[in-house]
């Protein structure tokens, strides 16, 4: 069992915690070395003061075509730590407008006309396949869950002056039916990872499964705690916990919750 320590990324919107990363953008050194090589996912804490760019990711084929082998997609997912009142995100496009028409939009800064805007609150979940244009909106903080990627197609950025991706970002957008944002369902799961979301009341334990390979260690993510310590074989006069830390559990290894807490349980496939 070993807390991570996270890694700050400032942005002109606000900033992100990489608080689970082996890639090579923002690596955590001690959990690279610890799960062996590269962790398929990667794990941070966005804190949205103002809205994002629009943008779209590629998947694991386009990743690879648009830029070159070893490149990973990314099909990502939210939860929402804390929400304005207000507070809204950007999920998907309207239909029946082609790709002209949207690049139109966009090189006349009106790209909002052909989006929609879902409003959310604490406890939603979003789920964004790769291809899916998307944005976080001000006002919202947020787990997200991901593969270990770090490509981005922006869209369109509110005038703010950054460089836009049209060509790219057009190339890789799906329109597929999404899951409706809702709360979250208590377990979720993707080609890519399985999220459980654990209500620890008194004890609770996981163990990890033996095995050789990176994704084979488990990560829990502390929701929320209150008078929670977390255990291990190797550690059994226990740890404190609070909210937003991130403990890996690794392979054959028995980690215990005991308080009360709220914990999600991160699997990478």
């Amino acid at each position: 069992m070993k807390k991570l320590t996270a890694i700050k990324s400032d942005k002109i919107w606000g900033y992100e915690l990489w608080i689970a990363s082996t890639h090579p953008n923002g690596c955590q050194e001690d959990f690279k070395k610890s799960v062996g090589g590269d962790y398929p996912l990667l794990i941070k804490v966005i804190q949205a003061n103002d809205v994002l760019s629009i943008q779209v990711h590629p998947d694991d084929d386009w990743a690879v075509k648009l830029e070159g082998p070893g490149n990973r997609g990314k099909t990502e997912c939210w939860y929402v730590l804390d929400a304005a009142p207000d507070a809204k995100v950007v999920y998907g496009i309207k239909e029946g407008y082609s790709n002209e028409v949207l690049a139109k939009a966009i090189t006349e800064n009106r790209l909002e006309d052909y989006l929609d805007l879902i409003p959310v609150k604490k406890g939603d979940f979003i789920f964004i396949p790769a291809g899916t244009v998307h944005a976080i909106g001000g006002g919202l903080r947020l787990m997200e869950t991901q593969q270990s990627c770090d490509l981005t197609y922006r869209l369109y950025d509110w005038g703010r002056g950054r460089e836009v991706h049209i060509e790219k970002g057009l190339a890789v957008i799906k329109r597929e039916e999404m899951i409706p944002v809702a709360p979250f369902p208590g377990h979720f799961e993707c080609k890519y990872f399985d999220l459980e979301e654990v209500s620890v009341n008194g004890d609770w334990s996981v163990t990890a499964p033996n095995g050789n390979e990176p994704k084979d260690t488990q990560l829990l993510f502390v929701i929320s705690a209150e008078k929670a310590v977390i255990r291990s074989d190797s550690d059994s006069t226990g740890t404190e916990i609070a909210a937003e830390e991130i403990y890996t559990v690794a392979p054959g290894e028995k980690v215990t919750i005991q308080g009360q807490a709220k914990i999600m349980k991160i699997i990478a496939k």
